[in-house]
């Protein structure tokens, strides 16, 4: 039985809607575990796909990898999905599997807090108070914008708005628009509202490595084959994902990369014919340092005459302008920041408090580290989903949300045969995870790539990404393995 929506107290609190929260709670419903809630602070599901609505928005991994492995969706129109596809997927998948009864709206998590005499977690929400045995945060960390420190930002005029945090209708046509920032989502927006503008001006502080995206529909055969050939999307799913999983070699030899650079500098050659502009979206460091983009239209995008790519910097912002470095006035009246996330700098880190009321950021101290990126010493009952160092450079991050649930479900299993309270990681145990984690990513593109990029935190230290295949994160971390982990007895009797 699903709980009530008033009912106090609940066994597992999921904190987050996205792919990683709709997964776990799933699978929790699969294995016949009905007592929990997904607490949401928006009025709708989704994640990072319900909140990023900007034109162009899609996927940069191919549509049949970015799907759940129990939920096949044969009928993507495209390549690489669009975002209102993706977002469709999994408010079908919450229907499909009678998720809408354990769905929170309107919860936001203001505090959680590890009680150790009743052994579970006080949770005060925008809605009101509860307690858990178990937390799950599957905020993610793509949940919170990245806001950069621009000199007088705060006094600007005319219209500002973050890449996630797209106005319904943004009223672009005939202005002068600055962009800030050249990642992934200004990447796709840029080419939808060029035709529109007046004036593009784009601020440029690194190039990025931009591929060709060779996107298409799907075509009507290859949509029929999925859906009425047993195997057939299953098999094309593990073709892509075969594919998609030796390109890691690259990252971690990055020499492999010098190949992948002259197709990069080939597709920005036939894409941009002047030479000064050329120059401008040359990068200076090793491919896959920074996130790879994909994109067939960026470049040519950025040739138009009402587009034009500034690198000097910005020193200020002022009521109708931005002034760049070069002592130039540019005078705008909508400003977009494609600025990303706070991804090392996780918000929820602030807000949970484990063994002795210390938060997850101060426990992390500037750097996020959690045994197998799921669970942290001095936070019992705590998982992660896509915690630190769950990031991929190469293919679907769903693969590693997986991954951890299966740790998840083995973590319950575990508590509930042996009629414990809690569980939690050893401080050797995730002392020597980390360790390892940090030798292996030594010889990474990432860490030798000579650029400064947001794999990386305050500390310098790759916090982010996880340095290998997917298979080999399955193979460490699917299998809960007690001997890693401190078993805490109960206190209170059952009930």
């Amino acid at each position: 039985m699903s709980p009530s929506p008033n009912r106090p107290h609940v066994r597992i609190a999921i904190v987050g809607s996205g792919f990683g929260g709709l997964g776990m709670a799933i699978r929790l419903k699969q294995e016949g575990i009905e007592d929990f809630v997904i607490l949401e602070r928006e009025a709708t599901l989704g994640g990072v796909w319900r909140d990023n609505t900007y034109p162009g928005c899609a996927c940069d991994v191919p549509s049949q990898l970015y799907a759940f492995s129990f939920a096949p969706n044969p009928d993507w129109s495209r390549a690489f999905s669009p975002q209102a596809e993706i977002h469709a997927y999994l408010r079908a998948c919450a229907d499909r599997y009678g998720l809408q009864p354990h769905l929170r709206f309107h919860h936001a998590l203001i505090e959680a807090r590890w009680d150790e005499h009743a052994q579970r977690w006080r949770l005060q929400t925008s809605a009101g108070h509860s307690t858990a045995d178990v937390l799950i945060s599957a905020v993610g960390g793509l949940n919170e914008p990245a806001i950069p420190d621009l000199p007088g930002l705060e006094t600007f005029e005319g219209k500002v708005m973050h890449s996630a945090r797209w106005a319904a209708d943004p009223a672009l046509a005939g202005r002068r628009v600055a962009v800030i920032g050249t990642g992934a989502s200004a990447v796709q927006f840029i080419p939808h509202i060029q035709p529109e503008v007046e004036r593009l001006l784009l601020f440029q502080r690194t190039p990025a490595w931009v591929m060709p995206r060779r996107d298409h529909a799907m075509g009507a055969v290859a949509r029929w084959l999925f859906r009425h050939v047993p195997g057939a999307q299953r098999l094309w799913r593990w073709t892509l994902h075969g594919v998609r999983e030796l390109s890691v070699l690259a990252f971690q030899h990055p020499w492999l990369l010098r190949l992948a650079q002259r197709r990069a500098l080939r597709h920005l050659r036939r894409s941009v014919a002047d030479p000064v502009l050329r120059e401008k979206l040359t990068p200076r460091y090793v491919m896959g340092c920074k996130r790879i983009l994909l994109s067939d239209d960026y470049f040519p995008a950025l040739t138009q005459r009402n587009v034009e790519v500034l690198t000097s910097g910005i020193q200020a912002v002022r009521a109708r302008s931005i002034v760049t470095r070069d002592g130039v006035e540019h005078a705008v009246d909508t400003l977009i920041l494609g600025t990303g996330f706070r991804v090392t700098d996780a918000p929820i880190a602030h807000h949970i408090r484990g063994r002795g009321g210390r938060t997850l950021a101060q426990a992390w101290g500037g750097t996020m580290t959690a045994h197998l990126g799921t669970t942290v010493s001095g936070f019992p009952n705590l998982f992660m989903l896509l915690g630190p160092n769950t990031g991929l450079g190469h293919t679907s991050i769903i693969l590693m949300i997986e991954s951890q649930v299966e740790h998840v479900l083995g973590a319950l299993r575990y508590l509930d045969g042996r009629a414990l309270a809690a569980v939690e990681p050893s401080p050797d145990a995730q002392a020597e995870y980390v360790r390892q984690l940090d030798a292996r990513m030594a010889g990474t593109v990432w860490a030798k790539g000579g650029c400064v990029s947001w794999y990386q935190d305050a500390t310098g230290r790759i916090s982010t990404l996880w340095p290998g295949s997917t298979l080999a994160f399955r193979r460490r971390v699917a299998r809960f393995e007690p001997s890693e982990y401190v078993a805490i007895s109960r206190r209170r009797p059952p009930g």
